[in-house]
C-alpha cells in the first residue's frame, strides 16, 4: 500500500502529467506541425517516473519528473510543491537544491522569487542553518513590499530566534504584530519569562520584575509571571505579598492549583501563619478537589493533630473524589497508625495494596499537553513536541489530581 509520501508524489505526478498535457496543447496551438519526437520524449520521461512511483521507488520517480519538468511560468510550483516534499520527507538537502536552482532562474516574479525565498529559509532552517535562514529572512522584510510574504518572514524568523532562545531579538520582532495577532501575546509573554530568569541569575532583579509584570499585561492569565513574581517576592521576604499574588493562580488556570502548593505552603510557613495555610487549603478544595491539595491538608493535620485525624480527614475526602494518589497516602497513614498502636509489623494485605499502588503510581503521566498530548513527568513550559507555550499542566482524574 502507498504511504503518504508515496501519495503525494503520485498527485504531483498527476500534476506534471497535466501540465505536460496542457503545454503540448499550447504547442499545437501555435505550430502547425508540432514535433512528434518531443511529445513522445516527454511522454516516455513522464511514464518512466509513473513506472517509479507504482513501484514504489519515489526518489527515483522524483527525479524523472524534475527532469522531465522544464522551469518556467507554468511549472515552477510544481517545482516548489517537489521540494516541500522532499522537505517532509526529511531530505532537506535535495528541497535546498531544488529552491536554490529556482532563485537562480531571472526570469521569475519578484512575487514568486519571495516565495522561493521563504521555502528556502524553511529548508536551512530544517537542516540547522539558521544563519542562512536568518539571512534570507533578514533580506526579504527589508525588500518585500508584499504584506502577506512580510508577516510569514516574521513569522519565521521568531520562530527561528525562539529555537536559538534569542528571548529578546524574537520579542522585539513580534512585538509591532502583536494587536494584529492576539495570538501571539502567549508565547511573547513566556518570552519575557525567559528573560527575566536570565536577569534573576545575573542578580537584576528589579528588571526581571518588570520583565514579568509586562508578561502579565500581555497575557493576564501568565501563571509562571505569576509563580516568579511570588517567588521574588518571598527572596525579598515579603510572604504576604507572595500569596496575594500566589492566589490569582486559580483564577488564571485552575488546573494549575497543585502547581503552586509548593510556594504557597512555603510563604505560609515562612510567615509563621499555619492556621492561614489550613483555612487557604480549604479554599482551594472548594474550587477544585485536586489530591495534592488533599495531600497537603491531610499532612498538615498529620502533624498538628495526629495520624488518626489525618486518616479521618483523608477517607472522608476521598470517598468524594477518588484518587490513586490519595489512597496510597491513605495507604501510608494506615500502615504509621499500626506501626503506633504496637503492631510488630504492619497488615501483609496493606502492604500489598501499597506494593501496587507504588507501581501504578510510578507509570502514571503527570502532566500533558493539552494540545498535542505529549506526557511528562515534570512541568515544562513550552511543550517539547508541538512547541506551544503553556499547554502542558497536571493531569486531571482518578490517577492524576
Amino acid at each position: 500500500m502507498l504511504d503518504v509520501a508515496l501519495l503525494s508524489v503520485l498527485l504531483v505526478a498527476i500534476a506534471i502529467g497535466y501540465g505536460l498535457g496542457y503545454r503540448q496543447v499550447g504547442r499545437r496551438r501555435h505550430r502547425s506541425q508540432p514535433s512528434a519526437s518531443s511529445s513522445q520524449a516527454l511522454s516516455r520521461d513522464y511514464f518512466v517516473g509513473l513506472n517509479y512511483l507504482l513501484n514504489e521507488q519515489p526518489d527515483e520517480a522524483i527525479n524523472t519528473f524534475i527532469n522531465v519538468l522544464s522551469v518556467n511560468s507554468d511549472t515552477v510550483h510544481t517545482h516548489i510543491a517537489l521540494g516541500k516534499l522532499f522537505r517532509a520527507r526529511g531530505e532537506a538537502d535535495k528541497a535546498v537544491s531544488i529552491h536554490q536552482n529556482l532563485l537562480a532562474r531571472p526570469a521569475l516574479s519578484q512575487h514568486t522569487n519571495e516565495q522561493i525565498q521563504l521555502e528556502l529559509a524553511r529548508d536551512f532552517m530544517a537542516l540547522g542553518v539558521h544563519d542562512r535562514a536568518q539571512r534570507l529572512l533578514n533580506t526579504l522584510l527589508e525588500n518585500s513590499g508584499d504584506d502577506d510574504h512580510r508577516y510569514a518572514a516574521k513569522q519565521l524568523l521568531v520562530d527561528l530566534l525562539e529555537r536559538e532562545k534569542a528571548w529578546q531579538q524574537a520579542f522585539d520582532v513580534i512585538q509591532p504584530l502583536l494587536k494584529q495577532y492576539p495570538k501571539m501575546r502567549r508565547p511573547a509573554a513566556h518570552w519575557l519569562c525567559e528573560l527575566a530568569l536570565e536577569d534573576i541569575s545575573e542578580a537584576s532583579r528589579p528588571l526581571a520584575k518588570k520583565h514579568l509584570k509586562r508578561a502579565l499585561q500581555l497575557d493576564a492569565n501568565c501563571v509562571r509571571a505569576t509563580l516568579l513574581l511570588a517567588e521574588l517576592e518571598m527572596d525579598n521576604g515579603h510572604y504576604a505579598r507572595a500569596i496575594e499574588r500566589l492566589d490569582n493562580i486559580p483564577g488564571q488556570e485552575i488546573a494549575h492549583i497543585p502547581t503552586m502548593l509548593p510556594a504557597l505552603k512555603h510563604a505560609y510557613l515562612r510567615n509563621n501563619d499555619e492556621v492561614g495555610f489550613e483555612a487557604h487549603l480549604y479554599r482551594l478544595l472548594e474550587q477544585a478537589p485536586y489530591t495534592s491539595t488533599i495531600i497537603a491538608l491531610g499532612q498538615l493535620v498529620h502533624q498538628r493533630d495526629g495520624v488518626d485525624k489525618a486518616i479521618e480527614l483523608i477517607g472522608e475526602r476521598l470517598r468524594a473524589v477518588p484518587s490513586l494518589g490519595g489512597l496510597d497516602y491513605l495507604i501510608d497513614l494506615y500502615i504509621e497508625s499500626q506501626r503506633l498502636s504496637g503492631k510488630p509489623s504492619p497488615d501483609t494485605r496493606l502492604l500489598l495494596l501499597k506494593h501496587h499502588t507504588d507501581a501504578l503510581l510510578l507509570n502514571r503521566t503527570r502532566h500533558r499537553c493539552q494540545r498535542c498530548g505529549f506526557a511528562s513527568d515534570a512541568l515544562q513550559w513550552q511543550c517539547p513536541s508541538c512547541r506551544y507555550w503553556g499547554t502542558i499542566k497536571p493531569v486531571i482524574g482518578v490517577e492524576g489530581e
